[in-house]
């Protein structure tokens, strides 16, 4: 019998991947982050590890480096063709050699080889990189370690093969995890938040300016690790000039000093109170399997209802609208948008109600050009809302089509779950001219869903332009992209080269102009021109990245003249691209490493131990384990894991006979309840009523499906109001309210109509009981008041008190708007 000891892979092999350490050095909006993995070979015979792991696209990765032993080797960017070929060439001579290069198809998968790692010795590898934090709802600042990839869809036909991914159940991980973060700010640090565990903050100073915090002991590999950091005073724009490196030539990138600018566009209340009404809103949701997977008790799928019912109720009477949902085919509602009135709203709502994560595969780019075919409609300004767990391979083809389409739409983009590719969701609203926002955790989709609503319904930005004034001698290259697109309240970066000097000022401006709602606008931001001290090159980096992102994204970027300057400005600056990779070969050994190489891939954890988002699959825990009815042998498959499939759920092979079949089940069933980790319950608390299992060989899909779930009362008022803002007075509604219909009819004053006491007891609920929810219910609230003021109502403080006393409330008229 095999004697298997110290950390295996699920095919029984070692895993040399033993530690990760992260340390996160935050500089206001900007961090560094350092990663450091610890390889061992504990086999007899050489090895190549080879870790295929995620990575934010937005990231300048910008160091990398290897330890053996005492000797430090420093890798240097090159040409990723002439990089693979002297890695292999390194390999084939028996020298030690590591190679880290970016994904052919999508920016945020990177891919690490461990060459010639020597029987019994050790690997320390070290890659740093930089990257700006994204702004969140609630003005916080959100950094994310990606510790999951989920396999990416390919759609056939499509270039470039798929992302080959090892993955285990995240109970299973073999190598562990630890992560410091540190922060530093001109602004007190209010609080830092984070879906796992952290030590209690630890400020550094009086000012609370700086501070550390450190991921809690025991971290299991159950989730991205984010952190949310949050300053005082956030909305302070500010600029950053970094000098130049010492070594490097004047007039180059990193030989001249760079001005990073973080502007903070602030709209007139008058502009952003108003909301348009009128636009065509696409709604285009992700159906495929992996949609099926549990989020705390809640599958994706239902939650993306959920959320679908909250946009169609706060639509603006007389706007168009249109719901498209894919996975390996498309479906839409309507054959093209449709006005919005009572008779649409109650169709698209039905058929929403059964939609199911039953459409496998993740085809996103047949919709999308399905959609951009579609006329545009007159005084209608299109907005596209995409929903998906972000799981595609073809991710720049996607982002191409948006940037194609960009002049005739806003793309508003939402990852959902752990491991959703940043690249697609940030490219699709970067690219479209909307907003990404990410729901991972126990986070709720409905209030950032509702803040995208809220910027597709504020007037466009238009005529955009930005003005440097620099003292005579001083000129700038700017390094971003022009500003397509500014909301209230974010965020905007600029980075520029700054060439020459000035005797007579140190001091320069910019200026960002523009026109909202037909009326210009601008914003001023001064800065001194002297560098500041100890920043080191994280401005140049960040800069350099811009410039090689906005580079790629070019549509002639095949062309040779834009790849060599894509190299060129990658060699220049250490940041890597989609034409470089990081290479680093040991030379110092003169004895060539012995022996066959043998290849082991790290695996990674995949995030969805406890469902399996796949057809025909009933599932539950009352009346014991599950049962498999194994009518087909299938050589290879595995349970939750399958083989050549996009699903993912419980790990261990499956197959042979029935009794074989069912006890190999039973046991994966009992070990996946001892271990799940993800809902943070029990499993009697599931809310499942029963479990069978039925498979249709060859062809493996599986349905999650849960008993129906109690309607929240919340969602079930939203539900009952009218396209047109109103609510009626029905038994369901007294029912929602908790209350009888003859209670409302007793308390109802007598010279109002129904609809009218109905819409205003609805109001007085949602701002006494779900006060909390307000960025849910905010927009049909608005959309309701209206609707009362249309009715010229002249008792609307008898109703207001009435409704209060009915409800136990004590709502002032003020507060409704009315």
């Amino acid at each position: 019998m095999e004697n298997c000891c110290g950390l295996i892979t699920a095919e029984k092999q070692p895993v040399p991947l033993k530690s990760i350490e992260v340390d996160l050095e935050v500089r206001d909006h900007v961090a560094t982050v350092a990663s450091t993995l610890q390889y061992d070979n504990k086999e007899d015979k050489p090895i190549e590890a080879v870790f295929v792991f995620p990575m934010p696209d937005e990231a300048a990765v910008c160091h990398f480096s290897a330890k053996i032993g005492q000797t430090l080797v420093v890798a240097e960017v090159k040409e990723k063709q002439k990089a693979r070929e002297e890695y292999d060439d390194a390999l084939s001579s028996g020298q030690q050699a590591f190679l880290l290069e970016e994904s052919d198809q999508t920016p945020d998968i990177f891919s690490l080889s461990v060459g010639s790692l020597p029987p019994g010795e050790s690997a320390s590898i070290r890659l740093e990189y930089v990257i700006e934090l994204a702004v969140q709802a609630d003005d916080g600042l959100r950094f994310c370690l990606p510790a999951v990839l989920n396999p990416r869809y390919q759609p056939q036909g499509s270039e470039g093969g798929s992302v080959q991914v090892t993955s285990v159940p995240a109970f299973i991980v073999p190598y562990s995890l630890s992560f410091c973060a540190r922060v530093r700010s001109p602004r007190p640090i209010s609080k830092v938040e984070s879906n796992c565990s952290l030590d209690p903050l630890e400020y550094l100073n009086p000012e609370q300016t700086q501070a550390t915090v450190k991921l809690a002991a025991g971290h299991k590999f159950d989730r991205d690790v984010e952190v949310l950091i949050y300053y005082k005073d956030s909305h302070q724009p500010s600029a950053v000039v970094e000098a130049g490196q010492a070594s490097a030539k004047s007039g180059t990138l990193m030989g001249d000093p760079v001005v990073m600018l973080s502007l903070y566009p602030e709209f007139p209340q008058d502009v952003v109170s108003s909301l348009a009404s009128h636009g065509e809103f696409v709604f285009l949701l992700d159906r495929s399997g992996s949609m099926g997977s549990m989020n705390h008790g809640v599958t994706r799928i239902a939650s993306a209802r959920d959320t679908l019912l909250l946009l169609l109720k706060s639509l603006p009477m007389g706007c168009y609208f249109n719901i498209y949902s894919f996975g390996s085919s498309y479906e839409h509602i309507f054959p093209k948008s449709v006005k919005y009135n009572k008779k649409t709203m109650k169709e698209a709502l039905k058929k929403v109600e059964k939609m199911e994560a039953d459409l496998e595969g993740t085809e996103i780019l047949q919709p999308l050009k399905h959609i951009y075919k579609q006329a545009c409609i007159p005084n209608q300004p299109r907005q596209l809302f995409v929903f998906t767990d972000g799981e595609v391979g073809n991710t720049k083809e996607v982002t191409n089509l948006v940037k194609n389409n960009s002049s005739s739409h806003r793309c508003f983009s939402f990852g959902i779950g752990q491991g959703a590719s940043s690249a697609l969701i940030n490219g699709l609203a970067k690219e479209g001219g909307g907003h990404p926002q990410f729901i991972t955790g126990s986070e709720r989709m409905q209030p950032k869903v509702m803040q995208s609503l809220r910027f597709a319904l504020q007037p466009a930005v238009a005529d955009t332009s930005v003005t440097w004034d620099l003292p005579k001698g001083v000129s700038v290259t700017v390094l971003s992209p022009p500003i397509r697109t500014i909301f209230q309240g974010q965020r905007s970066l600029l980075y520029g080269q700054l060439t020459g000097q000035s005797s007579k000022s140190d001091e320069g401006c910019v200026t960002v102009k523009y026109s909202l709602a037909g009326h210009p606008s601008e914003n001023k931001l001064r800065f001194s021109l002297k560098p500041a001290e100890d920043t080191g090159l994280t401005a140049h980096r960040l800069g350099a990245r811009t410039l090689i992102r906005s580079m790629e994204m070019e549509e002639k970027k095949q062309d040779e003249a834009v790849k060599q300057k894509i190299v060129e400005v990658s060699v220049q600056s250490g940041v890597s691209s989609s034409f470089t990779a990081f290479i680093a070969v040991n030379k110092s050994n003169d004895q060539p490493i012995q022996g066959p190489l043998l290849r082991r891939n790290i695996p990674l954890p995949m995030m969805r131990t406890c469902s399996m988002p796949m057809r025909k699959m009933k599932m539950g825990w009352a009346g014991g384990p599950p049962t498999m009815d194994c009518k087909k042998k299938s050589k290879g498959f595995f349970f939750g894991a399958f083989q050549g499939h996009k699903s993912k759920g419980l790990s261990g092979p499956v197959g042979g006979s029935s009794r074989e079949c069912s006890a190999k089940v039973a046991k994966s069933y009992d070990s996946t309840l001892s271990s799940c980790s993800m809902s943070r319950m029990s499993h009697r608390s599931c809310g499942l009523q029963s479990l069978s299992v039925t498979l249709d060989m060859p062809k493996v899909n599986v349905d999650l499906v849960s008993a129906k779930r109690p309607r929240d009362p919340f969602l079930q008022v939203v539900s009952l109001q009218q396209a047109s803002g109103c609510w009626e007075l029905q038994p369901a509604l007294a029912d929602a309210l908790s209350k009888t219909s003859d209670d409302m009819e007793k308390k109802k004053p007598a010279s109002v109509n129904n609809e009218v006491w109905a819409t205003i007891l609805a109001l007085i609920w949602l701002h006494g009981f779900q006060v909390d929810a307000k960025d849910e219910w905010e927009l049909l609230a608005m959309k309701a008041v209206s609707w009362l003021r249309s009715q010229n109502v002249s008792c609307v403080p008898e109703c207001v008190d009435a409704a209060n006393a009915l409800l136990g409330c004590k709502v002032q008229k003020d507060a409704l708007g009315l």
